[in-house]
């Protein structure tokens, strides 16, 4: 899939979460667009190369490990958080519940500040992935979704906090995306999770939204630059509440 509207040669892009799924098809768009870019992730052994995109072993709950990979970059113009954990029907027992919110948020913040320096020093951007459940908690997810709602709350911080040293920070929140971690979701809602699945496709906007959040500097979008893309879920998850509680039906959300 072209990007030839994004022009990102000679610049770098770091991507957690970089060698699977939604991740893996942001650290492409970058490399399409003309970046180099080092992609993050458990496994990489198994990941499928791409031209343009160093695959890494690193895990975001390993300070170490993240500090490490940051020194070792020339420079940095983008970094993208996309690792993620989710725990379906387990996240109720807090041990699980912090096992899910040490990846999805601090693992967010442990990346967001590795790359701190070199992001001031290009002046650079940084895009956290979100999710439609920032906004509509899932009750079999409870740490998925504080995870994500986190994610939200510590990006307008940070932007608030890094934008008199000219860094950039927004946030992604995409609805389901056919990836192995919404098989799950597939299974349960069946033809809406393809319909949604269809309209909100992960090859059509993790090649472009990402970029376009960490382009030049022309876009002085921080903090509020929200995106949501549920392919019509967060209109079909608001009808669901409505329709609970009209009916009394707590039992509606397919488990």
């Amino acid at each position: 899939m072209s990007t030839a509207t994004f022009d990102f040669s000679g610049r770098h892009a770091l991507i957690t979460g970089g060698t699977s799924g939604i991740g893996a098809g942001i650290a492409r768009g970058f490399a399409d667009a003309g970046a180099t870019v080092t992609a993050l992730g458990l496994d990489s052994a198994a990941a499928i190369p791409y031209p343009g995109v160093t695959l890494v072993e690193a895990d975001v709950t390993d300070q170490a490990q993240l500090d490490s990979v940051v020194a070792g970059l020339e420079r940095i113009d983008a970094v993208v958080t996309c690792a993620g954990l989710i725990r379906r029907s387990e996240e109720h027992d807090p041990e699980v519940f912090a096992e899910v919110l040490n990846v999805n948020l601090t693992g967010t913040m442990r990346t967001l500040t590795a790359a701190k320096a070199k992001l001031v020093e290009s002046g650079g951007a940084a895009v956290a992935i979100a999710s439609i459940l920032t906004f509509a908690a899932g009750p079999l997810v409870p740490g998925y979704s504080a995870s994500k709602g986190g994610v939200k709350q510590l990006v307008q911080s940070l932007a608030g906090a890094w934008a008199p040293e000219g860094v950039r920070i927004n946030t992604i929140a995409p609805g389901w995306i056919n990836t192995p971690l919404t098989d799950a979701h597939r299974t349960n809602y069946g033809a809406y999770a393809d319909e949604a699945m269809g309209r909100a496709s992960g090859p059509r906007w993790s090649r472009t939204v990402p970029l376009l959040r960490c382009r030049a500097l022309r876009d002085r979008c921080t903090a509020r630059g929200r995106w949501g893309l549920s392919g019509g879920l967060s209109d079909w998850k608001a009808d669901e509440r409505c329709d609970r509680k009209a009916h009394g039906l707590s039992g509606r959300i397919a488990r």
